[in-house]
């Protein structure tokens, strides 16, 4: 994945979204173990419900973060543009 564009985050901010993103990590580790291990597919199920409302809470709180500084930056220096880019991002987000 290629990545032009970069943010400096608050230290408290990023180690948030790191502690999320590990924990994530971890829900999907167990799932790869429970089907490695024939776990029974409706205990799997959960568990992959779990770590995509996870997934969806750090979504909602990057995004949040996003409007609020990036997005407002942008507009605040004339790069309307910004807007298309929210809405593609938006779009998918909503799939």
């Amino acid at each position: 994945m290629k990545c032009e564009k970069h943010v400096e985050r608050a230290a408290k901010f990023k180690g948030g979204l790191i502690t999320r993103l590990n924990r994530i990590e971890g829900q999907i580790r167990g799932i790869k173990g429970m089907v490695e291990n024939d776990i029974y597919c409706d205990d799997i199920l959960n568990q992959v419900a779990s770590a995509q409302a996870a997934l969806r809470s750090f979504s909602k709180l990057l995004l949040e973060s996003h409007m609020k500084s990036c997005i407002v930056n942008s507009i605040e220096h004339g790069e309307t543009e910004i807007v298309d880019e929210l809405l593609k991002t938006m779009e998918k987000l909503m799939k």
